[in-house]
């Protein structure tokens, strides 16, 4: 069952690609004592995210943090070299692009996509949501294909 609002992230470890290389990132570290917005989608350089979703959040960044926010992070279940090279790619330097590469919080969240019929494995659902310390306050997960729920546009609605 996927976690809501008023529950708790998973804690585990994710990890983020660094000046030497994959660097471990705790669920504590990204979300204890801060308001961050994260948007989790199924897969880095794909058409939909590279042309829908992750453009979205770096046209808005700014306005993002402005109402509030201290950190947009994107997720997906690939490896932390796929996501440094995609966040390099898309300019998205005002987002923590954060790995699942073992689909550990995907699976703790209870949003797992089976791809296996498209011979991409698991994979995320789309979704986004809004943290408080820790605690979940919105979470927005789409119904289908297309980003609308998780869109910036609408998160931004929510802050």
């Amino acid at each position: 069952m996927a976690l809501s609002s008023g529950d708790n992230v998973p804690s585990c470890t994710l990890s983020v690609m660094g000046d030497s290389g994959p660097t471990p990132l705790t669920t504590d570290d990204l979300f204890n004592g801060k308001r961050v917005l994260l948007f989790a989608l199924p897969g880095a350089f794909t058409p939909g995210c590279s042309m829908a979703h992750l453009p979205g959040y770096v046209a808005t960044a700014d306005k993002i943090k402005a109402a509030g926010v201290d950190t947009i992070a994107c997720l997906s279940v690939n490896d932390a070299f796929v996501m440094g090279a995609w966040g390099e790619a898309q300019n998205a330097s005002e987002i923590v692009m954060v790995a699942d590469g073992n689909c550990q919080f995907t699976d703790a969240m209870g949003l797992t996509l089976d791809g296996t019929g498209f011979g991409m494995g698991k994979r995320s659902q789309r979704y986004a949501m809004i943290v408080d310390n820790g605690v979940i306050s919105h979470i927005n997960v789409e119904d289908g294909p297309g980003v609308d729920a998780s869109s910036a546009e609408t998160m931004m609605a929510l802050l």
